[in-house]
C-alpha cells in the first residue's frame, strides 16, 4: 500500500484488481478537450482570501513565468492532443506584457479563450483586441457592491473606482460577460446588494462561491487570514437555500461529482472526481497538475523537462492510481454518503493537512449543514 505522504512507491503496481478494472475501463474515456492556464501568480490586487496572488512588481514570480515561445510549444502540444478551450487566469492575467501575444496566439490556434479577470486593469486596447477576436468569456469576480466593502477585500485603495471603470468598457463595447462572487466574512453583509448588481448587469449568469481555498504556497499568515474569511457552515448552508437557483444546482449535482465507477465503498483509490479526466491545469511555471489546486510536489509534473504527451498518458495514471492505506480515510472520506455534499478531495485535504488522504472537520462541518439543508426541503 502507498505510503501517500512521500509517495515513494507507486500505488498502480499493487492496485487490487477490482480498482484496477474500474480505472482501465475510466482510461479508455479520457481525452483532453481544453485546459486552464495560471498565466502569472502575480496580481495587482491583495485580497484577503487570495490562495495564490504574490505582489504585482515580484521579480522571483515575474522570472519564473513562462515564456511567449514555451507557452506556444505547450499550446502546440495541447491542440495536437484534441484541446478546444483554455481558461486564462492567474493571478490577474492582464499583468503579463505579453498578454495580447499571448491571447493572439491561442485565438489563432482556434481555441475557445476564456479570461477570469477582476477587470481594473482593462483598457480601449484590450477592448478593441475583444471586439477584433471575441472570447468565448470574461468571467469578473466583484468583491463588494459598495467601495468600502470592495476595497476592504481588495486592500488596494482606488480599486473600486478601477473595477467599475474596466467593467463599464466592456459592456459598454458589447464585450460577454459574466459576474461573480465570493461570500466572505468581509462581504457577506452585502452579497445581496452584489447579487443585485451582478443580475443587473449579466443576464443569463451569477453565482457565488462561500469555498475559501488555502494558498497554494503554504503560507501561514495569509492562511490564517483566508481561514478567518470563512463563513460557518450554517450560513453557507443558509445562503445556499436563499438562493433558489444555487439550491436547484446543488439539489441536481449533489450526487454527480463523483465518478460513478469509483463510488464503490470499497474502492481504495482517493481520486474520485473529474481531475485529470478530460482537461488539465498549467502553472505559471510550467506545472502540469491534473487541477489547479493539486499541489502536493508528488502531484506536478514539470513541462520543462518533458512533454505534454507523457503528462498525460503516463504521469496521469500514476496520481490517479494512488490508493489509502490511512484506517480513518476508509472510516470517513472513503465510505461517507455525503462526499457529493462536501468540498473534500485529495488536493484540498493537502492544502489544510499536509496529506493527500486526511479528512478535514471543516468540509464535514459544511456538508453536514447541507444535507441538513436538503433534509428539511423534504420534510416540508
Amino acid at each position: 500500500m502507498t505510503e501517500i505522504k512521500g509517495m515513494k512507491q507507486s500505488y498502480l503496481s499493487s492496485m487490487p484488481l477490482t480498482d484496477f478494472g474500474l480505472w482501465k475501463e475510466l482510461e479508455r474515456k479520457r481525452a483532453v478537450t481544453g485546459f486552464g492556464f495560471e498565466v502569472t501568480e502575480r496580481c495587482n490586487l491583495n485580497c484577503r482570501h487570495c490562495y495564490i496572488n504574490r505582489p504585482e512588481s515580484d521579480p522571483d514570480a515575474r522570472k519564473a513565468e513562462l515564456g511567449l515561445e514555451e507557452i506556444k510549444g505547450i499550446v502546440d502540444q495541447a491542440v495536437s492532443m484534441g484541446a478546444l478551450w483554455c481558461l486564462l487566469t492567474g493571478g490577474e492575467p492582464l499583468l503579463r506584457r505579453d498578454f495580447f501575444e499571448v491571447y493572439d496566439y491561442l485565438k489563432k490556434k482556434g481555441l475557445l479563450v476564456s479570461i477570469y479577470t477582476n477587470a481594473t486593469l482593462v483598457t480601449e486596447k484590450h477592448v478593441r483586441l475583444f471586439n477584433d477576436y471575441p472570447p468565448r468569456d470574461i468571467e469578473i469576480t466583484v468583491y463588494g457592491a459598495t467601495e468600502k466593502t470592495y476595497e476592504t477585500v481588495t486592500r488596494v485603495k482606488g480599486s473600486y473606482r478601477a473595477f467599475r471603470r474596466g467593467l463599464d468598457r466592456l459592456i459598454q463595447n458589447g464585450i460577454k460577460i459574466r459576474l461573480k462572487a465570493m461570500a466572505l466574512r468581509s462581504n457577506v453583509h452585502e452579497l445581496g446588494q452584489i447579487a443585485d448588481f451582478c443580475k443587473k448587469h449579466t443576464k443569463d449568469y451569477f453565482r457565488f462561491d462561500p469555498f475559501l481555498t488555502l494558498r497554494y504556497d503554504g503560507d501561514p499568515f495569509r492562511n490564517r487570514e483566508i481561514s478567518l474569511e470563512r463563513l460557518a457552515p450554517a450560513e453557507i448552508a443558509a445562503l445556499e437555500r436563499e438562493d433558489p437557483e444555487r439550491f436547484h444546482a446543488l439539489l441536481e449535482q449533489c450526487d454527480r461529482l463523483i465518478v460513478p465507477e469509483f463510488s464503490d465503498a470499497t474502492c481504495h483509490l482517493i481520486f474520485r472526481c473529474g481531475a485529470g479526466m478530460n482537461s488539465f491545469s498549467l502553472s505559471a511555471d510550467g506545472r502540469f497538475k491534473l487541477c489547479s489546486s493539486l499541489c502536493h510536489p508528488a502531484c506536478v509534473y514539470d513541462l520543462r523537462k518533458g512533454s505534454l504527451s507523457e503528462a498525460w498518458h503516463t504521469f496521469i495514471p500514476k496520481i490517479r492510481g494512488i490508493g489509502s492505506g490511512r484506517q480513518e480515510y476508509r472510516e470517513k472520506c472513503g465510505t461517507c454518503s455525503l462526499l457529493d455534499l462536501c468540498m473534500w478531495c485529495p488536493a484540498n485535504a493537502h492544502l489544510e493537512t499536509e496529506s493527500l488522504d486526511a479528512p478535514v472537520d471543516y468540509f464535514c462541518h459544511v456538508a453536514r449543514a447541507r444535507a441538513e439543508a436538503i433534509k428539511r426541503l423534504d420534510i416540508l
